[in-house]
């Protein structure tokens, strides 16, 4: 939200009302209790449901109905197991359900509730209210005054971030773990978009039912057949935050505790060199890729299809230098690409434009998105801190008019306007009544980088002028995920010129609306079956997909944040941020047309977007966490700089050595230590994860190696063959590799 509102009921509805009195009365059967920290926990059976009460005495609660039955019930406890603190048995009618509570160890108080049903015979089961229901120190719903912060995006993650604030309860993270219900959304043909919110004070998770009088497409719930109908995880911290940066950072510390408690997918490796090397082939020779105008060469951005873009051109190229330092080799075709940068500048105005100068009359190219004239900025601005001196000149000479539109702007920048005099064409995005509200993220990274560049202390003022602007917006300053990546990015660097721990704080803002708009469930709705969404980003705030051109982008600006960061750094941030990456390096792979079976491919993309080629190395743009038809969108040329960023990130070249090594978390630092030994530092999350790879070297066999942790314990090998032995090793702390020649 972007302001901060106190929510008291309005309006209420009868399931409420009926929910009001055994609350207020504490009447119908208590069937268990426990201590959870300083919170105390009640589980009650009332006339129509079974409800956990979570309260901290004195000051109010909250009330989570566990399991709402039409009909008459009972309701016993039963013998927790090893990882339980307790479990119920609700018989009715309708089958049996199964309430499982956890109360977890942690830094803060946390609860788990996982509710499974057994039809007693095949069901559609009927309209089910929210569960969620803050209380007064009354225990009445009504007298409870707090604000909603964030509630679930779309098919993002399932969560709701509220704060009671009278009586002071404090903050309450609910998170469903969506990925528990995909047999009960492919069985009823439901999805659960926007499954979790609600009007205060009746909040939390709303079953996704099919429409009344309408046939599943599928079927109703088997009889016999056990379902899981909820799987919440509630974090609990006492009194409400100060300001902004404080809730979100809040908001990533109790998201971090949820996070610890799913059953996380597994990732695989993926080989993104041999990826690279046949994107670059394809871009290289297929006719698909590139078009000749003004005897240069330039990107399409989809196969064979739209006009070259200026910042299709910077992001390949941006990619291919990378991929050429990796290799110790610049390739050929940077230098091609770049020797047609400058038709895209207009001395008139003095700035780069998005098309080039012959572009169709079907185009306005006077019209430019707002994050587009920063963009290929940004990348010259990684060339020329590399020495590009021709980039470091075509950045500086079009920088001026980049500061003189956000000052026209007041650093709020609308959807799209015209370069040639500021006129707006799209004010705001239709979903949420705003304009590019991240906007300022990626053009205060763009005047950190000038700032490198000459010393001049304008371009630190005005990186500082653009988050300061932004600061309010609080959970609605994502427009495009990766634009927000790299706003979280110039906080962070902006904190460690200044000094200014406000900058470090802002920084959170950023990450929190980031994962709010992220996908922390695997969905197996559809085709997404076929691939992989966890930790998946939707590209824009009401985008109905993920897309890879901001995935890879977000990639690369949390590469940057980390590096920057330091052991002030919220654990919890880091953590996540590390999780995004890895996950990010496994999913990505099935936005290759190769990668997915036919079926799940759109037979038709946009319009003006030409056409899937499953034989070239270049992503479709769209993955769907319902399981719709990938690449609806089209097949993205400007996305296949994707391989390159991954391949240079995750593969580590080691002189001498017969093979290289791959890693899923970033790798902080490593140091040879010896003639065939090298310790490695990893920098994700503590106690996560990170997949370690020894990956043969063309016409080199593996040896023998071994990988020690700092306390001097071998960690044994996953899997093993004669190109690859593969290790899970901690995503945290020191590793010790040694080998023998074979």
């Amino acid at each position: 939200m972007a302001t901060m509102n106190r929510n008291v009921a309005t309006a209420v509805s009868p399931h409420l009302m009926v929910m009001r009195q055994p609350c207020e009365g504490r009447s119908g059967k208590a069937i268990a209790c426990f201590p959870l920290g300083e919170l105390d926990v009640e589980v009650r059976a009332t006339t129509d449901s079974v409800v956990v009460f979570v309260r901290r005495e004195g000051r109010g609660g909250i009330a989570l109905r566990a399991a709402y039955v039409v009909g008459a019930f009972s309701c016993v406890a039963l013998d927790a197991q090893s990882d339980e603190t307790a479990r119920l048995r609700v018989t009715s009618a309708l089958g049996v359900h199964v309430i499982i509570l956890r109360a977890g160890a942690s830094a803060l108080e946390n609860l788990g509730m996982t509710v499974r049903f057994t039809p007693s015979a095949p069901i559609v089961l009927p309209f089910m209210p929210r569960d969620l229901y803050p209380l007064d120190e009354k225990d009445d719903p009504l007298g409870a005054v707090g604000a909603v912060e964030a509630a679930q995006r779309g098919l993002n993650v399932g969560v709701l971030y509220f704060h009671l604030d009278q009586p002071r309860f404090g903050d309450v993270l609910y998170v469903q773990n969506l990925t528990a219900m995909n047999d009960y959304y492919r069985t009823t043909g439901t999805t659960p978009d926007g499954a979790v919110g609600g009007t205060w004070p009746e909040l939390g998770y709303m079953l996704p039912t099919p429409e009344p009088g309408v046939v599943p497409p599928i079927g109703p719930l088997p009889a016999g057949v056990e379902i899981t109908l909820s799987d919440a995880i509630l974090v609990f911290r006492h009194d409400a935050p100060p300001h902004e940066r404080d809730s979100a950072r809040r908001f990533i510390q109790m998201l971090g505790v949820a996070y610890k408690t799913l059953a996380l997918p597994g990732v695989e490796f993926r080989n993104w060199v041999d990826r690279a090397e046949r994107t670059l082939h394809d871009i290289d020779h297929a006719p698909e890729a590139t078009i000749e105008h003004y005897g240069h060469r330039y990107i399409h951005p989809y196969t064979n299809a739209e006009y070259p873009d200026i910042m299709v051109q910077m992001s390949i190229i941006a990619a291919i230098h990378d991929w050429g330092k990796w290799n110790g080799t610049p390739h050929a075709l940077e230098t091609q690409l770049k020797a047609g940068l400058e038709k895209f500048y207009d001395k008139k105005i003095e700035s780069l434009r998005r098309y080039l100068p012959n572009v169709g009359t079907d185009k306005d190219a006077d019209a430019v998105d707002s994050w587009y004239l920063y963009h290929p900025m940004l990348n010259l601005g990684f060339l020329a801190l590399d020495g590009d001196e021709t980039a470091k000149t075509l950045l500086l000479k079009s920088i001026d008019f980049g500061i003189k539109a956000a000052h026209h702007f007041a650093y709020k920048w609308p959807v799209q306007y015209k370069v040639t005099d500021f006129t707006v064409i799209t004010d705001v995005a239709g979903a949420d009544g705003r304009g590019q509200t991240d906007v300022g993220g990626i053009y205060a990274w763009v005047m950190l980088q000038a700032f490198e560049l000459t010393d001049d202390k304008r371009f630190l003022d005005e990186a500082r002028a653009a988050i300061d602007a932004a600061m309010g917006l609080r959970f609605s300053v994502n427009y495009q995920a990766n634009l927000t990546a790299w706003g979280a990015a110039a906080c962070m660097r902006l904190w460690r010129i200044t000094n200014r721990i406000v900058y470090l704080e802002q920084s959170y803002v950023y990450l929190a609306s980031f994962f709010h708009n992220c996908a922390i469930w695997e969905s197996e709705i559809g085709h997404a079956v076929h691939y992989k969404n966890f930790m998946g980003v939707t590209c824009l705030q009401d985008a109905p997909y993920m897309a890879i051109y901001e995935c890879f982008d977000s990639f690369t600006a949390f590469e940057r944040y980390l590096a920057d960061s330091g052991p002030d750094l919220e654990p919890a941030a880091r953590m996540l941020i590390g999780e995004y990456c890895r996950y990010a390096l496994d999913r990505a792979w099935y936005f290759y047309p190769d990668a997915l079976p036919p079926e799940a491919l759109s037979s038709k993309q946009r319009e003006t977007n030409g056409h899937i080629d499953r034989n070239l190395s270049f992503p479709v743009e769209d993955l769907y966490v319902d399981g719709q038809a990938a690449g609806q969108v089209g097949q993205e040329v400007y996305g296949a700089g994707a391989a390159f960023i991954f391949a240079t990130r995750s593969f580590h070249r080691i002189d001498g050595a017969p093979f290289r090594i791959y890693c899923d978390q970033f790798v902080q630092s490593m140091e040879r230590t010896g003639d065939r030994a090298l310790t490695i530092a990893l920098a994700g999350g503590e106690n996560c994860k990170a997949g370690l790879s020894i990956v043969r070297a063309k016409r080199r066999k593996l040896g023998k190696t071994t990988v020690t942790v700092a306390d001097g314990d071998i960690i044994r090998p996953h899997q093993s063959s004669a190109d690859r032995i593969d290790y899970v090793v901690p995503a945290n702390g020191h590793l010790i590799l040694t080998w023998k020649e074979s």
